[in-house]
């Protein structure tokens, strides 16, 4: 999954998020109104979707009573969170394990980016900026773990920290680039090989700040 984050509250921060969950898309989502990302976002922001989401990404597939079970709620909570997350298309049923009452779900393919903050409106930036403060908590938990957890060169654990020059074209096509390589060498979830692991990847880009370099304006 992609991602970026507001800063801070405000309509004139910089915004969120580009998500991107296991999976290859074969096509193109359509575009979302600002109403239905506002819905996006703080569906995302709820903590007991975000940890069915992760159930489901990690296990491969649920229904409500097991999801009730492993995450402590009872099984209408889970069944009505299943519904409105399989409304916004961030599920859907398994229609050969599913009968009568007992619906099983799985993850689907999942693709967004956020729009300039400056497009949006005063709601919309609210919900995206709440589900961005409970991001960096996750990702800062991430960040000391792939330190703590470093092994060396061959090790699971990876960590790569840059600095170099770049045109804002330049940025762009590798930030194209980097996306292939994360498809190129990623598993679909009905297709893992033996061995493979989860593995949790960010990537952030931020330029030095206009006029850090000796004076001289560096680019917006």
């Amino acid at each position: 999954m992609t991602d970026g984050t507001p800063r801070t509250a405000g309509p004139t921060e910089p915004a969120a998020p580009a998500e991107k969950s296991a999976g290859k898309l074969t096509e193109k989502p359509a575009e979302l109104t600002s109403l239905e990302r506002t819905a996006l976002y703080k569906s995302l922001g709820n903590p007991l979707r975000r940890r069915i989401l992760d159930y489901l990404g990690r296990h491969g597939e649920a229904n409500s009573t097991v999801l009730a079970r492993e995450l402590g709620e009872s099984s209408g909570t889970t069944s009505y969170h299943l519904r409105k997350l399989a409304e916004q298309k961030l599920i859907e049923e398994i229609p050969e394990k599913s009968g009568g009452r007992e619906r099983w779900w799985r993850s689907l393919p999942f693709s967004h980016t956020t729009p300039d903050p400056a497009t949006m409106t005063t709601e919309e930036y609210a919900a995206a900026e709440h589900l961005a403060l409970l991001k960096i908590e996750v990702d800062t938990g991430l960040f000391r773990r792939a330190h703590e957890e470093y092994r060396g060169p061959q090790g699971w654990a990876q960590v790569q920290r840059t600095a170099t020059w770049m045109t804002k074209t330049d940025l762009h096509d590798f930030v194209r680039a980097y996306q292939e390589l994360l498809d190129r060498y990623s598993h679909p979830d009905d297709a893992v090989p033996e061995g493979a692991r989860r593995v949790n990847l960010r990537f952030y880009a931020a330029p030095d700040p206009v006029g850090e370099w000796e004076g001289e304006p560096t680019g917006p």
